[in-house]
């Protein structure tokens, strides 16, 4: 972005043309380091427009053409492959949910967790922010999370817990193998968990929108975690249409986020219950059926009697299938089950209600 380019220069809507020039934004160097909020907040100018002027202020070079016009070269399918391939997932230390997601929680593609209040979502989330930091020699990613907390649900003192589990297993796994322990400690675990807190969808926005110049200076992060996505987007929204179109350009931030810098996005979702007529109500993901297809895969994570499953309800490689799973001291981990439980199990066809309990 030229810093001294009049803004009356860029194809902006007269309107809002008058209402930066009125608030004294008058160059592009006005606009710099400006947050979507921040803008609207001083000029008057709706939140979706400002997002919308920032990217073609910051997108458009001295003379007026915007960068990067030419397409992207395309790519065979075999090298495709290849990168995805050579691209290792996270782990969640449950054996039965990594088996069933293909390996673990994959890179370059956004991964959805649904749930009732109480299933686990959030400490599913702080498992794998601690997860992502294993080091390498372990067959982990070394890298770092962001984490976006919406509810202020985010325990610092629940990470610890999970944090000093994973680390007491790396450094056993050290012993064994003859590595040299102390790769990973609690302190650098923490130190690899970048937390944004978000009190609003505003923010959250915003936060969404400067999140690649972030990673841009921290090349470590492997994944973006927001937890949860919908509890901002599910009150106070008279115009659903409005709505709407922030939850698009946000999946196609995060689309974009994953791609380019090839790292996973996890996000966690509510349920709300479905009325249909004549049939009885049903729990669902929240946000509505357009937002379904904002996520590559989609788990949803349900009580069963005194049991917690995962079920995986979409993938573009992998059968649904269904795997449980429990919440302990040290994170997420597997359920030893009997083969006499999975018959019965498997026997159901689809999950009964879900009870909600503060895990």
């Amino acid at each position: 972005m030229q810093s001294q380019r009049e803004l009356c220069s860029f194809p902006i809507a007269p309107s809002h043309k008058s209402k930066l020039t009125s608030a004294g934004f008058l160059i592009t160097e006005d606009l710099k380091h400006l947050k979507p909020s921040e803008l609207s907040k001083e000029t008057g100018i709706g939140l979706e427009e400002c997002l919308e002027i920032l990217k073609l202020v910051c997108s458009e070079s001295v003379d007026g053409s915007k960068r990067n016009e030419a397409p992207k070269p395309a790519v065979s399918a075999l090298e495709r492959l290849k990168e995805e391939q050579s691209l290792p997932p996270i782990i969640t230390f449950s054996e039965g949910l990594d088996n069933m997601l293909g390996g673990g929680v994959p890179l370059c593609k956004i991964t959805e967790f649904c749930g009732a209040p109480g299933v686990g979502k959030t400490q599913m989330c702080m498992q794998i922010a601690v997860d992502v930091q294993i080091p390498s020699q372990f067959g982990g990613l070394q890298g770092e999370a962001v984490y976006i907390d919406t509810e202020g649900s985010f325990i610092v003192e629940r990470l610890v817990d999970i944090a000093k589990a994973t680390v007491d297993h790396c450094n056993e796994m050290a012993r064994l193998e003859g590595f040299k322990e102390g790769e990973i400690t609690v302190e650098s675990v923490l130190s690899g968990v970048h937390f944004y807190r978000c009190h609003d969808y505003v923010e959250l926005l915003a936060t969404v929108h400067l999140l690649p110049e972030f990673i841009k200076k921290h090349p470590k992060i492997k994944v973006v975690l927001v937890d949860s996505v919908a509890f901002h987007f599910r009150h106070d929204f008279d115009d659903l249409s409005l709505r709407t179109r922030l939850l698009t350009t946000m999946a196609q931030s995060f689309i974009k986020l994953a791609t380019e810098f090839k790292i996973a996005i996890v996000l966690t979702n509510q349920m709300t219950t479905k009325f249909s007529p004549g049939e009885d109500s049903r729990l669902v993901p929240a946000l509505g059926e357009s937002w379904g297809h904002a996520s590559t895969i989609r788990v949803i994570l349900y009580w069963e009697g005194q049991k917690r499953w995962a079920w995986l309800y979409k993938s573009p490689s992998k059968k649904e299938s269904r795997v449980p799973y429990q919440i302990t001291m040290g994170g997420v981990r597997d359920i030893v089950t009997s083969p006499a439980d999975n018959s019965n199990d498997q026997s159901d066809d689809e999950p009964s209600s879900k009870r909600q309990k503060v895990s």
